[in-house]
């Protein structure tokens, strides 16, 4: 991957990030890896643990940027995060499944939340 498009994802991830805090999100991690796969945010919204996939585009030309989030993305993510809930012992908790896209074609980005985007398989 390129190093333009590395930065503008890491950008799309700490815009999203700011946007989960200051709609009271709590955040727990960020890129949290296995050999599955990677979770871009996982956050809390009060007590449900909240899986977050982030997608960023410079614009709109490819289509939007939450229309990127396959069934195989998905699949994946659901994956790792079942790893991460194992892991810590939370497989008792409410989870869901978040996509955000940002699109930075402007001074200020614009962002999209779809709140339970997706079920686990």
């Amino acid at each position: 991957m390129s190093r333009k498009r590395l930065h503008l994802g890491k950008r799309g991830e700490d815009i999203a990030a700011e946007y989960l805090l200051s709609k009271g999100f709590r955040l727990v991690e960020r890129n949290y890896r296995q050999k599955s796969g990677e979770i871009d945010i996982i956050c809390k919204d009060d007590d449900t643990y909240v899986f977050v996939e982030v997608k960023t585009r410079q614009d709109r030309r490819f289509g939007h940027p939450t229309e990127a989030v396959t069934k195989r993305k998905q699949l994946q993510i659901s994956r790792t995060a079942l790893i991460y809930l194992s892991i810590n012992d939370l497989l008792d908790e409410p989870v869901r499944f978040d996509v955000i896209g940002v699109i930075c074609d402007r001074p200020t980005p614009d962002i999209i939340h779809i709140v339970g985007a997706f079920e686990a398989p």
